[in-house]
């Protein structure tokens, strides 16, 4: 029975203290055999096995979590989305996946706040300028709304911001509107609900240790909840990936490493779209509670720690001040770390390998929430019909070996 929220449904619990609502998804105990086994329950996982279900009419599915729904990278990122990126490989990808979030909550029927608020990146140099510029030639060229914007554009959509008297002016800047934000929970939320209904298991707190394999193929996996085989396993695990790959004997070309966030004290609203800078490493863009959501690149060391330097803080808030002064006084509330997987060259891997059944997404260093419904449609596709859809066709893991990479280190050079 599909749950639906309305505003009848929420009117109506708020009568009995919301004590009434039903659980969004099951809790069962894992099985001994599942056709497929998703490993990983973010955004990516859960979506993987929604598609798998909708899409291609398979039910045998489970998604195996090591902590809680959300609980990785997905809950651990600042939510931006865009599709602006250099290359046409990259382009097709996020611009897949962007069309997906604009009809994502009516396909779920659960509101995962998609505000199209648009994205400015801007420049502060000459070189800015050009690769800028050239960005968003490629953009128009693949149908993209990209645009050039002049300071005083620039100073019209934000006025808040310093755009002359600092280290680094603010020259110009590409600017998307139809990108935007979404709320991480939100989406695993609604992928999870959806997914269980149509039969797919999500098993929380099993930790997969071991990917099994025989004679070229895989197995299953071992787990803290004992042995799971299955036909097919689609790993989904963003830092860990590398790991988990390394029990089936095999290496991908992936760094993880720690990427910091944090959020200020609520105030009123100031800024009402994303601006992101790549020469001063810094993005600001504010949540529907009115916080300021703030972050910046990459630690400068591999590790498997959610949490990062504190250097990394201080440079990305001396930045920001820098280009808000108004922001000078604001407390900062709490900060975080995720773990992302990059790959050499900033581009994601959604492939089969040479082990039969066995599949990976992984990679997307900084961008991987704002491909969340187009990555997990297409890893779907590629896992049912053991081939890779069109569009992701150009991020297997032949790329390494062929050395036709898609480097979008231009594009992805500041987190999202």
């Amino acid at each position: 029975m599909k749950k639906k929220y309305s505003f009848f449904s929420i009117l109506k619990n708020s009568l009995s203290h919301n004590e009434n609502w039903k659980k969004m998804w099951r809790s069962p105990e894992p099985r001994k055999f599942y056709d497929i086994i998703i490993v990983g329950g973010g955004g990516h996982g859960l979506g993987t096995a929604y598609y798998l279900a909708k899409e291609h009419g398979l039910k045998n599915i489970a998604v195996i979590e090591k902590g809680w729904l959300g609980g990785g990278n997905t809950g651990r990122n600042t939510t931006i989305i865009r599709s602006n990126y250099l290359w046409d490989e990259s382009a097709h990808l996020y611009e897949h996946s962007l069309k997906l979030w604009e009809n994502l909550s009516s396909e779920l029927n659960y509101n995962v706040m998609f505000s199209q608020r648009g994205v400015l990146n801007l420049a502060h140099n000459e070189h800015d300028i050009k690769e800028i510029k050239r960005r968003v030639s490629a953009n128009k060229l693949n149908g993209i709304d990209s645009y050039w914007a002049d300071p005083k554009q620039i100073k019209k959509l934000v006025p808040i911001m310093n755009t002359e008297n600092c280290r680094y002016p603010v020259l110009g800047a590409s600017y998307q509107p139809r990108a935007g934000t979404a709320r991480h929970d939100a989406v695993a939320w609604g992928y999870a609900m959806r997914a269980d209904e149509m039969g797919v298991d999500i098993i929380q707190n099993c930790e997969v240790k071991k990917i099994r394999t025989k004679n070229g193929k895989v197995h299953g996996v071992e787990t803290s909840k004992g042995i799971i085989r299955a036909k097919r396993v689609g790993v989904v695990a963003s830092g860990h990936t590398t790991v988990l790959a390394e029990t089936a004997g095999i290496k991908l070309p992936l760094q993880s490493k720690p990427l910091q966030a944090l959020v200020s004290e609520p105030i009123k609203p100031v800024i009402d779209t994303v601006v992101m800078s790549n020469a001063v490493h810094a993005y600001v863009s504010q949540s529907d509670k009115g916080e300021l959501v703030i972050g910046a690149g990459t630690d400068g060391y591999n590790s498997f720690t959610q949490r990062g330097g504190y250097n990394t803080i201080e440079d990305t808030l001396r930045a920001i001040i820098e280009l808000y002064p108004i922001f000078g006084k604001m407390k900062m509330l709490r900060q975080w770390g995720g773990i992302v997987d990059i790959c050499p060259d900033a581009s994601p891997i959604i492939s089969k390998c040479e082990i039969e059944g066995l599949y990976f997404n992984c990679g997307w260093g900084t961008g991987g929430f704002k491909a969340t419904p187009g990555s997990a449609n297409l890893f779907a596709h590629t896992i049912a019909k053991d081939k890779p859809h069109s569009i992701n066709a150009p991020f297997s893991l032949e790329r390494f070996v062929s050395g036709r990479l898609v480097d979008e280190h231009g594009a992805a050079a500041v987190a999202h």
